[in-house]
């Protein structure tokens, strides 16, 4: 693409006609266009290839922890242990299948932007007009738009008639943009290039004829799919923490099972005899069950969030949406209600806000009565809002039509206006119609009024005089006029000023003449996009929290600022542009991504900078969006936020998360379950990880101390997998904590095991040594029995993690009050309970079944022996207070 066309925009239409080779009035000949559609390929996009199913399943084997799990079962069915090898290697299948199906849907993002381009489409070939598959055009072909259409390609504009388009999905911009054939400067924004119709938007109103400039990859929706191919999916802090920990962790056991190995060797003991203890030491350290419970609780969080309308594509954002420090929003459609609404009124000296007429929530009225409050120049200018207008209400009572059109119905509306009898009083006989040249329209009407609509310069240089309040002409006031429109411009609105003039008896024609002097100014309506009323108190709630919130906009600046002083981003004074955005270097960009909450006119590479310059200063950044434009910033994002029900199909297809009320409130829900998700994760930590701790150093001491392993690989491999995971799961539907979103985020550098979880699980796994190892030597003294004094070493530790577990749980609250409570204590929250119930059941079958004592090498106890095994809980309770003393985070509430 030469730089005629690829800048187009900047170039006048003569020379990018000739470039292509193309005619303003015949286009290009029917043989050229099929040479070029050889050379160049079709008007799609290119789709990028999904991962084969069977890479996808292998895929999810890729963890350090999993890997070695595959080897020790393979190790020990190489030595005939086929049972241990067959629980081991099912856990990781397991765990594998959950993770497959929950990430089983494919990436789609490139195949919804092809989709979003593909559309039927009036070119002109050889002169004559024919109706073709946008699919079949290239660069240099005329194409004809009318309101409605999509255009199919990148155009350069040869003709246009009162063109406006809607590129709200590409660039941001919440009005229909206004085009033309001008050119503008080569460093124009895209929101800015009027003489371009870009693909994958829509034509509003209008027509216009315009030469294809680029198809494919090469128009600007080409651009993003290919940033999209182009972008790594990032992992996520959980991902990452995981990936460390898991290393380290492989580390301490391949070091601990050595040592046990050399150790025994050292002992005396046979090299066979050591290798499976050393085995036994790995089995026993690695948390088969952990991977699993992983999962679990991710895919519990999943759930939970569905509940409250945030879906989950992929499980590791849950966890990586409560550890966020920064949201970037989108404005358009996001933190506004994407549809203009009036929101001051002008007239007979008098500034009105129009929510002042409203109902408590600040939403016109669907029929108002408001007329007490307006004096008889307001009601004038609201009526000639409603009559001068081409907007129509629906069937089913919607306005259809020109946002800013519609906005002004809805205004004359919420005070009790009626369309069909303001109509009937004053039938329109003719009209002038808006053009960009002349910012106004008017309107003729039987009751023998002119109405005159526009740009305030437009209606104000047509003006000498103005209605007051009781509806009397008076001279024209201009500086007060002048300052109640600085007034609403600096609120961000667009203003637009209303005029009256008198018609003749039966007049039946509207020239331009008859509105050129001599008029009688009315009034002004200011409007605006509005913020979601629930919005101001989610930004409110999420700063509180410790998160930033920014805004990234394609909009104007001062309407950004206007709406983020509404909401409360930032100082509502501070933003920065596209162009200042452009001229910053990296470092520069770096340091004011961090001071600055407003960013406007962004186009969507700069998007997609902001969001990596954060992520350079060590942010964990969600970014949410709904339009084409937001789709690469939403991949490249920690976490990326779709609107389910307004958004484009490319940006949920980008995105980690779906809201699927399109309501950025959902955030401050899915953020709170995301950090319940975590600290369930590190309870669930705290939890397991020192019965993996006790049991290795039981099999490490008894390899020193030249003792029989006081449990086997079979029973710890029970301990894990079942004792284990049956308490801990419940800690997975823990509900949140009360003070949870009252914490800041947590450092995005914090490891998974924090130094204090380290020292818990010290604590903690030296308890449960002592208890394995004492309960065993008693046991084997004392009744010279290996298998009863494994199977109480192994019942005394569960009973001591049952107290455990109610001290990491929120039970450890609420436990006091059961007596005021009662059984609704339970009923609350019931995972605790059911579990303990569960796990005494499983541990009754484990020790007192034959066929259980017989797989597991297990024995009968009996009453003494049992009341023996609860001694440790007792004892539990110090530890578990001494557990809380070095690790409080765990305990939140």
């Amino acid at each position: 693409m030469d730089l005629v066309t690829s800048k187009a925009y900047a170039h006048i239409c003569s020379d990018v006609l000739r470039t292509l080779g193309s005619d303003a009035a015949r286009g290009l000949d029917d043989s050229e266009a099929q040479r070029r559609l050889l050379r160049d390929g079709p008007n799609q996009l290119q789709e990028k290839g999904g991962t084969p199913p069977l890479l996808r399943l292998l895929s999810q084997f890729n963890n350090p922890l999993l890997i070695s799990l595959l080897v020790v079962g393979g190790v020990k069915a190489v030595f005939g242990h086929h049972r241990d090898a067959l629980v081991i290697i099912s856990v990781t299948v397991i765990n594998a299948v959950i993770g497959f199906v929950q990430e089983s849907k494919a990436e789609g993002a490139i195949a919804a932007l092809a989709r979003a381009v593909r559309t039927e489409v009036d070119v002109v070939r050889s002169g004559i007009p024919q109706r073709l598959p946008s699919e079949q055009l290239v660069q240099g072909d005329l194409v004809r738009l009318e309101p409605g259409v999509k255009v199919p390609a990148d155009l350069r504009l040869i003709t246009a008639r009162q063109l406006q388009t809607d590129e709200s999905a590409l660039t941001g911009e919440s009005m229909p943009v206004v085009k033309g054939t001008l050119a503008v400067g080569a460093d124009a924004p895209l929101a800015e290039r009027v003489g371009m119709a870009y693909a994958g938007t829509y034509v509003t109103g209008g027509q216009a004829d315009g030469v294809v400039v680029a198809t494919a990859d090469a128009t600007e929706v080409g651009r993003i799919s290919r940033s999209l191919q182009e972008q790594v999916s990032l992992s996520t802090p959980l991902t990452r923490q995981f990936a460390r920990f898991s290393r380290t962790l492989l580390k301490v056991i391949v070091v601990m099972a050595a040592l046990n190995f050399v150790v025994g060797l050292a002992r005396g003991r046979g090299a066979d005899e050591m290798f499976d203890g050393a085995v036994a030491l790995a089995v026993g350290a690695i948390p088969e069950e952990l991977p699993a419970i992983v999962t679990i609780t991710l895919a519990i969080g999943v759930k939970r969030m569905a509940r409250r309308q945030a879906i989950i594509r992929k499980l590791p954002a849950v966890e990586a949406l409560g550890s966020t420090t920064v949201i970037c929003s989108d404005k358009t459609g996001t933190l506004t209600q994407n549809r203009m609404t009036v929101r001051h009124l002008y007239a007979g000296g008098e500034l009105l806000a129009l929510e002042e007429l409203w109902p408590g929530n600040g939403e016109p009225a669907a029929s108002g009565r408001g007329f007490d409050h307006l004096n008889l120049a307001m009601e004038e200018t609201l009526l000639a809002g409603l009559l001068c207008n081409d907007a129509r209400p629906s069937e089913r009572d919607v306005w259809m039509g020109d946002p800013t059109e519609t906005a002004l119905l809805a205004a004359a509306h919420s005070v009790g206006m009626d369309h069909g009898q303001a109509h009937a009083l004053h039938p329109r006989r003719d009209s002038i119609p808006f053009e960009s040249e002349q910012q106004f329209m008017a309107t003729l009407h039987g009751s023998e009024r002119i109405l005159l609509k526009g740009s305030v310069e437009a209606v104000l240089e047509r003006c000498s005089s103005q209605l007051d309040s009781a509806g009397h002409p008076h001279p024209l006031d201009t500086p007060l006029i002048e300052a109640a429109i600085t007034t609403m411009a600096s609120e961000g609105e667009r203003v637009l000023a209303f005029a009256i003039g008198q018609a003749q008896p039966e007049q039946e024609q509207l020239e331009h003449g008859h509105v050129c002097t001599g008029l009688c100014f009315i009034g002004l309506q200011g409007m605006q996009d509005p913020p979601r009323p629930e919005v101001i108190r989610s930004v409110a709630v999420c700063q509180a929290a410790g998160i930033a919130v920014k805004m990234i906009t394609g909009d104007h600046l001062q309407t950004a600022l206007s709406i983020a002083r509404q909401i409360g981003i930032g100082d509502g004074a501070l933003g920065i542009d596209g162009r200042q955005l452009a001229q910053l270097s990296p470092d520069a960009l770096v340091e004011q991504v961090q001071q600055v909450s407003v960013f406007a006119r962004v186009a969507p590479a700069q998007k997609l900078e902001l969001v990596r310059a954060l992520q350079a200063n060590g942010e964990v950044v969600a970014m949410t969006g709904d339009g084409v434009n937001d789709a690469p910033a939403l991949k490249q994002a920690d976490i990326g936020i779709a609107m389910g029900r307004g958004g484009t199909e490319v940006a949920r297809q980008a995105a980690d998360m779906l809201l699927t009320d399109d309501n950025f409130a959902t955030i401050e829900a899915a953020v709170e379950e995301g950090r319940t998700v975590y600290l369930n994760l590190r309870k669930t930590l705290a939890f397991v990880l020192p019965v993996n701790g006790g049991a290795s150093m039981t099999i490490l001491l008894s390899a020193i101390i030249a003792t029989p392993l006081p449990v086997t690989a079979l029973q710890v491999l029970w301990l894990n997998m079942i004792c284990s995971l049956t308490m801990s799961l419940a800690l997975a539907f823990e509900p949140s904590a009360t003070a949870l979103m009252q914490q800041p985020p947590r450092p995005p550098q914090q490891p998974l095991l924090t130094p204090a979880l380290i020292r818990r699980v010290m604590v903690v796994s030296l308890f449960n040594w002592a208890v394995i190892f004492g309960l065993f030597l008693w046991a084997e003294t004392t009744t010279d029995d290996l298998a009863l004094a494994r199977t109480m070493a192994v019942q005394g530790l569960v009973c001591a993690h049952l107290v455990y577990l109610l001290s990491i749980s929120h039970w450890h609250a609420r436990l006091p009050l059961l007596h005021r409570l009662g059984w609704r204590a339970i009923g609350d929250a019931p995972a605790v309970p059911l579990g303990i119930t569960a796990t005494l059941i499983v541990q009754t079958v484990f020790s007192q079944s034959a066929w259980m004592n017989t797989f597991f090498g297990t024995h009968p106890l009996k009453l003494m022996q049992l009341i023996v095994c609860l001694l440790p809980s007792a004892l539990m309770l110090p530890v578990a207070h001494l557990a809380h003393r070095v690790d409080p985070e765990v305990q939140v509430v």
